[in-house]
């Protein structure tokens, strides 16, 4: 009986997921008008331009990351990350722009670095290896399972 339970669970549970982060998914992308690439159950990766990307994690909870290849980030790379913040977590745009900004700021002179916004956190970091300078930036909502 127990296992029956343990199989009705499991195999009811995953569509519910998966639903949820396929929906996910789809409003990202509506929203910041990204090309949708790869895409699993619980994950996916976006192509905004040349120098631009975003990866979305759905879980509890679901977290947002926006990528940026060179030097410094323009205006609507924050923008972008806002928008695509705001679709996952419900935080105002502006405010997760403005987090980033800071964020991004810190860690142009310390590598990484994290702002809390709004009941998220954002953290960035900033990289140059051979391929060249690297913002990365993302968002998740806090957790209580610290």
């Amino acid at each position: 009986m127990r296992t029956l339970l343990t199989i009705l669970l499991l195999t009811t549970a995953t569509p519910v997921l998966a639903d949820s982060c396929g929906d996910l998914i789809d409003r990202v992308a509506a929203e910041t008008k990204a090309e949708v690439g790869h895409r699993s159950p619980d994950f996916a990766n976006f192509s905004v331009s040349a120098d631009t990307s975003l990866t979305l994690a759905c879980g509890e909870p679901s977290s947002v990351g926006a990528q940026f290849r060179g030097e410094t980030p323009p205006d609507a790379y924050y923008r972008l990350f806002g928008r695509a913040g705001q679709t996952v977590t419900g935080i105002d745009a502006a405010t997760i722009e403005t987090a980033a900004h800071a964020a991004r700021d810190a860690a142009s002179r310390l590598r990484h670095s994290n702002v809390d916004a709004g009941g998220a956190r954002i953290t960035c970091s900033v990289t140059n290896s051979g391929k060249g300078p690297l913002t990365l930036c993302a968002i998740s909502e806090h957790s209580d399972r610290s």
